[in-house]
């Protein structure tokens, strides 16, 4: 149970950044966007990566590291374009 709980929550949190970073790589626009809280997010996803190896969640695992690097792209290109 507590495996499709997770693979419920990790499809809806990961699919949320999708039209985000979909928009700032077409528009390359990232001005509304926050680099702190990027910053953050993607430091705490990273652990978040880091625990799901740690208790060998698969759902929380693959989510993470699509969330990672979606939002690692997104933090870069606020860097890059501001």
């Amino acid at each position: 149970m507590e495996t499709l709980v997770s693979a419920i929550a990790a499809i809806f949190t990961t699919v949320a950044f999708f039209p985000q970073a979909m928009h700032i790589i077409r528009y390359r626009e990232t001005r509304a966007i926050s680099l702190q809280m990027y910053v953050i997010f993607t430091i705490g996803v990273t652990f978040w990566l880091l625990f799901g190896f740690m208790i060998g969640n698969w759902p929380m695992i693959i989510a993470n590291a699509i969330t990672f690097g979606l939002s690692a792209t997104i933090l870069t290109m606020k860097l890059r374009y501001g």
